[in-house]
């Protein structure tokens, strides 16, 4: 456990991050990140075949206003 809470801690501190672990950050599945990215609500920036996720922009994500849609 303090393994995986150092793990955690380490992804805070980064710039950006993959896809997995901004899933595993926000405890949503990867399907979530790519369908936000899809809707273009997450930013991201690609280096080459790499698809990254900037911190800043999963703060965005949080601070927003989403509605909820009932079905």
């Amino acid at each position: 456990m303090a393994s995986e809470t150092l793990a955690i801690g380490e992804v805070r501190q980064q710039i950006a991050m993959t896809k997995q672990e901004a899933a595993h950050m926000l405890r949503v599945s990867l399907r979530t990140i790519d369908r936000l990215i899809a809707l273009k609500e997450l930013q991201v920036r690609r280096l080459g075949r790499r698809v990254l996720i900037p911190r800043s922009a999963l703060e965005s994500l949080l601070h927003r206003d989403h509605p909820t849609r009932i079905t």
